[in-house]
């Protein structure tokens, strides 16, 4: 039997409720006269009467509607008709008038600041119980096996990005569990932990994410960072993670006893002095499964360089976490020209500095003298070659050595903090890059990813959550702590406003005017796990939620 009508309308929430509508009286009299109030009215009559007393959203808002609509602010034209008014018609147009909105984005923020939508209710959440919200909606519980499926199998429940991003991603996932730390979600830390060490013991390395195609790569090596986020003192457990790391260590040396006369195997470069360092490499040189039809075209466009070359390059881009960027190119207008393998990078080669330290200090931990011993002198020789190739003295900055020019790129970038953040700069070196990072990567809505302006995504004037977090970190380290907290504030600025006025996490944010972030190889994705967890974290600095102002980006 069908539940009364009664008890469905109960169960929906307070101010979701079908509520009585009044009609003014002299509109219902004018729609509703019978024929015999006076003379017969045609029905064509009643209509264009009817048409003209409905007051639609273009008969009410008029310019606005059109501006709105020819320039395509929603995909759908029905979206913003259907939008309910935050003030008054008057009011929303003498804003209107005042401010005048031309570009979508513009329009779009305009209509953000003076339209909800119906399925609104109330006022939205504040960001940080949005974020909290968030992560029962991206944690995923293990997949079954499917013949076929391109998706690796987990043992515990994962956290995704979100968007188009269904799997877990490896340097992703860290930033992710910084906001999961802050929010007291410690068994969920725990299985993310579970599940990159199962990785490790079945495939030798943490994949750049859990799918077959991305077997034949990595991304940056955070898992000792992950592994600091865990509270677990278990003394079987930690020895199992040191074991795990230091097989992923043995992953990326494994280049080191196959080098040739050009002195690079895999993922290990030798240095002009015989020193050994890395560079992002993939096993693989083929068009990527995952971008196939891109990856064609920009290898025939790189013509008559081979292909083979250009898809390898690629595939190291994108094990680098920057897919991609003015940094791997030789001409930062054109993709094909990437030479990523050519490229020693300083952030890789700072996490792998921390990845030695870290196996050395649980080595000491673990009483294992002659292990500590051994990883505390790789460190020790990474640093000494990170300070001769990857620091310019005359420029005062880090950067990324070319193999092919012999000297550091000229690329200025926000990869010159990760000395900082894992602790090898020197108070000079940390003082310097304090300076550069202000004269040239803060932006009024946090850090420059690089300083040059290209269509790829991992450049200006998009910003990225992982590397405010990596140089907000570094700056405190380093006792910059008023460019730390300037920094940390224009970013959850940034977050907040956009959240503010579209209810949206977003994958990367346009610094420079507070949008979500453009450019690369698909649409901006909502989600978005390390958004979230950077954000989280950094609301739990001192003072940072003053510098909140609740209002919508506008450029």
């Amino acid at each position: 039997m069908a539940a009364p009508r009664s008890s469905i309308l109960s169960r929906l929430p307070a101010g979701s409720r079908p509520i009585a509508v009044s009609t003014p009286a002299q509109s219902d009299a004018t729609i509703r006269r019978r024929p015999s109030e006076g003379s017969a009215r045609s029905a064509s009559e009643r209509a264009l009467e009817v048409s003209r007393s409905a007051k639609t959203p273009a008969d009410t808002f008029g310019p606005l509607y059109d501006a709105v609509q020819r320039a395509k602010v929603f995909p759908d034209n029905k979206t913003f008709v259907d939008l309910i008014p935050r003030e008054t018609p008057d009011t929303i147009m003498a804003a209107f008038r005042a401010e005048s909105p031309q570009t979508r984005d513009q329009l779009m923020a305009f209509v953000g600041r003076h339209f909800r939508s119906q399925n609104e209710v109330g006022a939205k959440p504040r960001l940080r119980e949005h974020i909290k919200a968030l992560w029962t909606i991206l944690a995923k519980p293990p997949l079954a096996v499917v013949p076929g499926s391109s998706s690796l199998q987990l043992p515990n429940t994962f956290v995704v990005a979100g968007g188009r991003f269904n799997e877990m991603y490896y340097w992703d996932s860290y930033f992710t569990m910084l906001g999961l730390k802050a929010d007291g979600e410690k068994p969920l830390i725990e299985a993310m932990l579970g599940n990159f060490m199962s990785l490790v013991e079945r495939y030798g390395h943490v994949p750049n994410g859990t799918r077959s195609y991305y077997l034949t790569r990595s991304q940056p090596p955070f898992l000792s960072f992950m592994m600091d986020l865990s509270d677990n003192t278990d003394p079987v457990i930690n020895a199992q993670r040191l074991e795990v790391l230091k097989t992923e260590h043995a992953y990326w040396m494994a280049g080191s006893d196959c080098l040739g006369k050009d002195g690079t195997c895999q993922h290990v470069v030798r240095m002009p002095d015989g020193s050994l360092l890395n560079r992002y490499w993939d096993a693989r040189d083929t068009p990527r499964d995952e971008s196939y039809t891109i990856d064609v075209a920009t290898a025939a466009e790189a013509a008559p360089r081979p292909a083979a070359m250009v898809y390898r390059d690629l595939r190291a881009g994108a094990e680098s976490g920057w897919d991609f960027s003015s940094r791997w190119l030789r001409d930062s207008k054109r993709l094909s020209t990437i030479h990523t393998t050519e490229i020693v990078p300083i952030d890789l080669n700072s996490l792998l500095f921390n990845l030695e330290r870290s196996i050395a200090r649980r080595c000491a931990s673990a009483e294992d003298s002659t292990c500590a011993a051994k990883f505390r002198r790789l460190a020790d020789a990474r640093r000494t070659a990170i300070d001769k190739y990857l620091w310019n003295a005359t420029e005062k900055r880090f950067g990324d050595w070319d193999r092919s020019a012999g000297r550091l790129t000229a690329s200025v970038s926000s990869a010159a903090l990760y000395p900082l953040f894992v602790g090898l700069a020197t108070t000079l070196q940390a003082n310097e890059t304090a300076k550069l990072t202000e004269a040239r990567l803060l932006a009024p809505g946090g850090l420059r990813t690089t300083t040059v302006g290209t269509s790829e995504q991992w450049d200006e004037p998009n910003g990225w959550a992982p590397l405010q977090w990596i140089a907000v970190q570094g700056l405190d380290r380093y006792n910059h702590t008023a460019l730390a907290d300037q920094l940390a504030s224009r970013w959850v600025r940034t977050v907040s406003g956009f959240y503010d006025c579209t209810g949206r996490m977003v994958e990367k944010y346009d610094i420079e005017s507070g949008l979500a972030g453009g450019g690369g190889e698909y649409p901006v994705q909502d989600g978005f796990g390390w958004t979230n967890g950077v954000t989280r974290a950094l609301l739990d600095r001192p003072g940072i939620e003053r510098s909140i102002v609740a209002s919508c980006p506008a450029k």
